[in-house]
């Protein structure tokens, strides 16, 4: 790291967890997020200010104005273009070492397995069963660890996976198959604030995976009911019946 870099991230450095020895590693990872919605646009903003040395984005959707409520990396000029490209200009004004590429199509398994080569961590902010699912699966192909999250209405979730470690359950220990469809923000709504606040601790499980202060996280299902404004933590074992890693 040059002076500049140093000054930048001093407050950072100086936390002994992470140290320069850390901010090395956060500055030379490369993290993959999956959708730049409401939580993708937090988690892309926190990991370029916080040193990611590149992101790769990957969405299909384009930006509307019934997103802006709540996607803060994109700005009502940017109505009708790609998510991917209006998240790259935020990011890219934050961070301008941050490299940034981007995909704006709709991944299936081949599609991932070529995206994520080189990946060191995927961030899963999608909203749908069937993304998440391929997800979980060419995580576990390609042996990447994995934060997904979650949120609807005025709750959330988020967990930490990784293929790496032997016991690490699956997304799949956690939904077997697909649950209701149609459980989407268009149809049910979200709070605003909730988004950020799942997506911020994405990107702090991320950088905890990258700085290698992650082991004790592995499994955990968080919930944040954000109207009670209470906390529920679950531990997920490996389930022996699971469709994507179980043994039976």
């Amino acid at each position: 790291m040059d002076d500049k870099q140093l000054l930048r991230y001093s407050r950072q450095i100086m936390l002994p967890e992470i140290d320069v020895l850390g901010q090395e590693k956060i500055n030379s990872s490369h993290v993959a997020i999956i959708g730049l919605g409401g939580l993708g646009c937090p988690v892309a903003m926190y990991l370029a200010a916080s040193g990611v040395g590149q992101l790769t984005l990957i969405d299909d959707d384009i930006v509307e104005l019934s997103n802006l409520q709540r996607q803060i990396a994109h700005r009502e000029d940017n109505i009708g273009t790609a998510k991917v490209q209006a998240a790259k200009c935020t990011v890219q004004g934050i961070n301008s070492r941050t490299k940034i590429s981007t995909a704006h199509v709709r991944v299936d398994i081949a599609e991932l397995s070529n995206l994520l080569q080189d990946v060191d961590v995927i961030v899963d902010a999608t909203d749908n069963f069937t993304t998440r699912f391929a997800i979980n699966e060419v995580s576990r192909k390609l042996k990447l660890p994995l934060v997904s999250g979650a949120a609807i209405r005025m709750e959330g979730q988020v967990i930490f996976l990784d293929p790496r470690a032997p016991e690490s359950p699956c997304y799949r220990c956690l939904y077997p198959s697909p649950t209701n469809e149609t459980l989407n923000c268009a149809e049910n709504g979200v709070f605003a604030p909730l988004v950020g606040v799942i997506g911020s601790l994405q990107a702090l499980e991320t950088l905890k995976v990258i700085c290698e202060l992650s082991q004790d996280s592995i499994g955990w299902v968080h919930y944040f009911d954000a109207k009670r404004m209470e906390w529920r933590k679950l531990g997920l074992k490996r389930n022996p019946s699971c469709p994507e890693c179980g043994t039976q």
